[in-house]
C-alpha cells in the first residue's frame, strides 16, 4: 500500500500545492498476494481545490475505485465538480457518450449529494447519480474496497466530519494501517482512529499561542498532533493541511516536542510506502 499526497495546503490552495487530497493505492501484485483481483486499486481521500489536476498525474480518474470525503468544506471536496465533468463528458469514455455511468462510490457526510450538486450548479431535481453513487459514512461503519478496509470515525470539527482508517497489504508483507484525521481538534475518537497506525496522516493547521484565540473544535496544532500520535501509539507521523502562512519548521518543532517517533511534513507528489 502506498500514499501519494496530491494536495497538502490547509483551507485553500497554496502557491505550490493544491488543497487536501490523498491517493491510496495497492499494486496488482500486492492485491493478488492478499487474495484479491490482480490489478491496481485506487482510493481517493478528499479532493480539495486544485487537486483534480494533480490526481491526473498519478492515476486515471476513470480507474478510481472509491472516493472518501471527510467533510464538505471546499478545501476537501471542491474538485468533485471537476471529477464529475471528467466522468460525464470525456469524449471517449464519459457516460454521456457511452450511455452508461461509472457510479463511482463517494462516501462522505450525510448531505454530500445535495451539497456537491449545488456547488456544481445543478438545479433542483437534477442529480449526479449516473456518475457518482453517494453513500453516507454514518451508515457505513466499515467498507471493503478490494484489498482495502476503510473505517470512518466522526471527529471534532464544526461540521459533520470523518477521519478514516485504511488497512491494506503492506509493501513488506502482511498488512499496514493508515489513519487520516481529516480536520479535527483533539477528541477521543481521533485517538481511537490513530491507534497503533503505521502512518498517521494528521492535519496541523494551527500553531500553539498564535491560534489560541480561535474557538476549540476546529484544528490541531503540531504539538497536539504529536500528542495524538504518542497517545495512540502511532509508528510514524506525517503532518498535513498547513495553511500558507505557517512555516512548516514551526509545526515540525511542535510535533517533535510531543512525539518521539519519526515525523515529517507531507510533500505533494511524494510516495510514502506502508
Amino acid at each position: 500500500m502506498r500514499l501519494v499526497p496530491l494536495g497538502v495546503s490547509g483551507s485553500f490552495p497554496g502557491p505550490a500545492t493544491p488543497a487536501s487530497s490523498y491517493l491510496v493505492q495497492v499494486s496488482a501484485a500486492e492485491a493478488e498476494t492478499a487474495g484479491h483481483e490482480a490489478r491496481e486499486w485506487s482510493v481517493l481521500l478528499d479532493l480539495g481545490n486544485g487537486a483534480f489536476g494533480a490526481l491526473q498525474q498519478h492515476a486515471d480518474p476513470m480507474a478510481l475505485d472509491a472516493v472518501s470525503i471527510s467533510h464538505l468544506h471546499p478545501d476537501h471536496c471542491a474538485d468533485l465538480s471537476g471529477l464529475y465533468v471528467y466522468l460525464r463528458y470525456h469524449p471517449e469514455h464519459g457516460s454521456l457518450r457511452t450511455g452508461g455511468g461509472s457510479r463511482l462510490p463517494v462516501y462522505g457526510p450525510s448531505t454530500a449529494e445535495r451539497h456537491v450538486a449545488l456547488s456544481y450548479g445543478l438545479s433542483e431535481g437534477e442529480s449526479m447519480r449516473n456518475d457518482f453513487d453517494f453513500r453516507s459514512w454514518a451508515e457505513h461503519p466499515s467498507i471493503q474496497v478490494g484489498p482495502l478496509t476503510i473505517e470512518p470515525r466522526r471527529v471534532f470539527h464544526p461540521v459533520e466530519t470523518y477521519g478514516v482508517r485504511v488497512t491494506g497489504p503492506s509493501v513488506s508483507g502482511g498488512t499496514a494501517t493508515l489513519a487520516y484525521t481529516g480536520d479535527t481538534d483533539t477528541c477521543t475518537s481521533v485517538v481511537e482512529l490513530a491507534r497503533d497506525a503505521d502512518l498517521l496522516l494528521s492535519e496541523a493547521a494551527f500553531l500553539e499561542g498564535r491560534d489560541d484565540v480561535v474557538e476549540r473544535g476546529i484544528h490541531l496544532t503540531g504539538r497536539r498532533a504529536g500528542r495524538l500520535a504518542t497517545d495512540a501509539g502511532a509508528r510514524r507521523l506525517l503532518l498535513t493541511h498547513l495553511p500558507v502562512w505557517n512555516d512548516p519548521a514551526d509545526s515540525l518543532a511542535e510535533a517533535r516536542g510531543s512525539y518521539a517517533g519519526p515525523v515529517d511534513v507531507a510533500e505533494p507528489g511524494t510516495t510514502y510506502e506502508l
